[in-house]
């Protein structure tokens, strides 16, 4: 495990939950509707990024549902990063046009990853070859057209690339994530045996040590969290903490440093929470994920405002 959180590899940004789709599937209720955060507050994060990171992924909702902000965010990246950071755009490609790609790319974005190539989404993948056409008239390589999940391909500073994929039931989103409108219509993953920690988007590395994937950490509009689907209670606020001052400061807790090793079965053992009596939970419920749930909100809810400063430490 790291110990100076101040450079990190990955980060995953969710800056908003506007979107102009609905999906059945989507693990944070985006939507025309969906939640947004202030262009100050999105300043307020980037100031409290870690002081070097390989890349940042931007998320959504939609990025370009929310158009103007993303652009601040692009600006603002670049002045404190310049090129140093690789900049990815997930995006349905709804939105997208030529116009809007060629300002991406003046912005500093490197990789563009279309996300909706499934059943959920409202296109369901009708529209790749236009977007693969306007790509190309671009010059942006489509080669590496897989998820960059591995450390020999997740970075690719020096050229345009973009690439594409979609959830499925046993993969992306996690295979679904028990989260969201995934949970509100039941077409979650019912498999007690399918541990989401263990995948990129999952906790497995967010704290370093692991040479096969990146280190990754999620924001969720502001919360800090160590997977993507986010745990019941944030890590931290990145609004008003540095992300490496949070990160240091669970690394030193048990039940983190065993989320980061990709079990969660072991991560109640300081509380006294059995891997035996975990795995059995988690039959109960079906799903990692819920049992994660769970376990927060019995044994962490009385923990210092989410931020669990109070919890037992390793040294």
């Amino acid at each position: 495990m790291k110990k100076d959180f101040n450079h990190c590899e990955s980060v995953y940004w969710v800056f908003t939950q506007l979107c102009n789709d609905e999906c059945a599937h989507c693990y944070n209720l985006s939507g025309p509707g969906g939640a947004r955060i202030s262009a100050e507050e999105c300043m307020q994060i980037i100031d409290n990024l870690p002081e070097r990171m390989d890349r940042l992924i931007l998320s959504g909702g939609e990025p370009l549902a929310e158009k103007k902000l993303l652009y601040a965010i692009l600006d603002r990246v670049q002045e404190r990063y310049g090129r140093t950071t690789q900049v990815m755009l997930q995006t349905n490609g709804d939105l997208l046009t030529g116009a809007i790609l060629d300002k991406l790319i003046a912005k500093g974005v490197t990789r563009f990853d279309i996300a909706s190539i499934d059943r959920y989404h409202k296109h369901a993948g009708a529209r790749l070859e236009k977007l693969a056409a306007l790509f190309a008239s671009r010059g942006v390589n489509g080669d590496d057209k897989d998820p960059l999940v591995d450390k020999e391909t997740y970075l690719h500073k020096s050229h345009l690339s973009w690439g594409y994929w979609g959830a499925t039931e046993d993969m992306w989103l996690g295979g679904n994530w028990a989260r969201g409108r995934a949970l509100e219509k039941a077409n979650w993953k019912r498999d007690p045996e399918h541990n989401f920690c263990t995948i990129l988007s999952g906790a497995r590395n967010f704290l370093g040590g692991y040479e096969d994937i990146p280190q990754e950490i999620s924001i969720q509009l502001w919360q800090i969290n160590p997977c993507c689907p986010g745990t019941k209670y944030p890590i931290g606020d990145a609004r008003k903490e540095k992300v490496a001052e949070v990160l240091a400061r669970v690394s030193k807790m048990e039940v983190f440093q065993r989320l980061n090793e990709g079990d969660p079965w072991r991560m109640g053992e300081s509380l006294g929470v059995t891997e035996e009596a975990a795995r059995a939970r988690t039959r109960e419920l079906e799903n990692v994920c819920l049992y994660c749930d769970a376990f927060f909100r019995e044994h962490l809810q009385g923990f210092n405002s989410g931020t669990f400063r109070e919890l037992p430490v390793v040294s």
